[in-house]
């Protein structure tokens, strides 16, 4: 993929008592991605079921798009929190459904953390082997017997990636990254980083 081609769009998922670092992590390495010659590699975009959310710990967000709004979408992440270790009216509502309609349009759907429980209530990790916060292993395998999930940093099975605990939100950003960009994004962007990533 070059820096000619139209460059993939990000939808990056927020709820109420998601965790900033979840989501903070990755749009910040995903939307200050660049190649080599300049010019980013990805348009990120905030989505959200209504126009502002309430993190974990206070922090308001005004997003994007509305997912009745959202445009097309290479790659959706959905980021965990207090607000998806549990079921809730808005993910039954309107995240499980949105993410179920757009799951044959996207090159991909990503977790991180307990976004994984999320993930896991669509279906799409059925049968497949996921990660999520290695703390609540066997809380996700008690509630989905379907799924094989492991322990480890990122669990990559096609069109669905998940990855561990809060701050590996990072570390799957930059897999992504030399997954469709290749190892000279991916070292860019973690040199960036200044820290334990490159």
């Amino acid at each position: 993929m070059t820096s000619e081609l139209k460059r993939p769009v990000v939808g990056v998922l927020l709820f109420d008592r998601v965790e900033v670092l979840d989501f903070a992590g990755p749009y910040e390495v995903l939307s200050g991605a660049q190649f080599p010659g300049g010019g980013a590699c990805l348009e990120v975009k905030t989505i959200s079921p209504r126009a502002q959310v309430t993190c974990n710990g206070g922090l308001r967000v005004l997003v994007d798009h509305t997912l009745d709004d959202c445009p097309p979408l290479d790659l959706i992440v959905i980021p965990g929190g207090p607000g998806a270790d549990y079921r809730t009216p808005d993910q039954d509502q309107s995240i499980i459904p949105f993410l179920k309609r757009r799951a044959s349009e996207v090159r991909l759907t990503a977790s991180v953390c307990t976004g994984a429980f999320v993930l896991g209530r669509t279906g799409l990790l059925d049968g497949r082997r996921a990660t999520t916060h290695s703390k609540l292993l066997d809380m996700f395998r008690a509630e989905f017997p379907r799924i094989n999930a492991v322990e480890a940093k990122v669990v990559d099975e096609g069109t669905v990636v998940t990855a561990a605990g809060v701050s590996s939100g990072i570390d799957l950003a930059l897999y992504l990254l030399e997954k469709w960009f290749g190892p000279e994004v991916r070292q860019r962007s973690a040199r960036d980083l200044d820290g334990a990533w490159t």
